[in-house]
């Protein structure tokens, strides 16, 4: 038998996406240049296809939503004045704040089975703190990583985990859901990071941690993954 897998997310980018990619500014360009690989690395993992196919389970989807929470709290306390300090003063923090969302969305998931404290999570967690206090330009390369895939790949996402969620009987999540326009904040995402004023080095460094947030994005990917196998054991 012939196993058909689900075409990544990156597959499913609109004509209104691929227009967009060729106003890039050259920052941005560079980011998406430099982040292909381990984005396609984190769509073929277990729970990425799983999502994808409508086949993650509500469990894994409630520890998905209770793990990222302190990550994007601390991201949305630091990101501002971290920002605004190397020159990128316009980003559309309130707008993209998902903060508030996650919270309305862990306490909605209540009702599925508790989960463990996600070690990926944590990790994650200290990882950003520590780069708070010594390289933000770095720390804001998480910002890209989260903020860019909600908006783009987040969206798809979006549509299969509240139909597996409706299946179950349980509330849709709201942690993907924008009051603003997607195209108009894709493209405040991407003008804000073009402000930044950077060395090279910084640049450099900015890129190469933005590969480091997709790794860190994958330890959790792998994580819900195990939590699928032992959920179905």
């Amino acid at each position: 038998m012939t196993t058909t897998l689900p075409a990544p997310i990156s597959d499913h980018a609109s004509s209104a996406d691929v227009a967009a990619r060729k106003g890039f500014g050259p920052r941005v360009r560079r980011l998406h240049a430099r982040i292909g690989a381990a984005h396609h690395q984190a769509e073929g993992m277990a729970f990425s296809r799983a999502l994808l196919d409508g086949q993650a389970s509500p469990l894994q989807l409630a520890a998905l939503i209770r793990a990222l929470g302190p990550g994007y709290a601390l991201i949305e306390q630091r990101g501002p004045e971290l920002a605004a300090a190397l020159g990128a003063a316009d980003l559309p923090w309130a707008q993209l704040a998902r903060g508030a969302a996650l919270a309305a969305d862990a306490a909605a998931l209540e009702v599925a089975p508790p989960t463990p404290p996600s070690a990926a999570a944590a990790l994650w967690l200290e990882h950003l703190r520590s780069l708070a206090r010594q390289a933000p330009h770095r720390f804001l390369a998480h910002v890209y990583v989260r903020y860019g895939g909600d908006l783009s790949g987040g969206q798809q996402l979006a549509v299969q985990a509240n139909a597996i969620l409706a299946a179950h009987g349980l509330p849709g999540v709201s942690f993907w859901s924008f009051d603003r326009p997607i195209p108009e904040l894709k493209a405040a995402l991407h003008a804000g990071f073009e402000q930044l004023e950077l060395s090279a080095a910084e640049e450099a460094e900015l890129l190469e941690e933005a590969v480091i947030a997709f790794h860190d994005t994958q330890r959790l990917l792998a994580e819900l993954g195990e939590l699928g196998s032992l959920a179905e054991a």
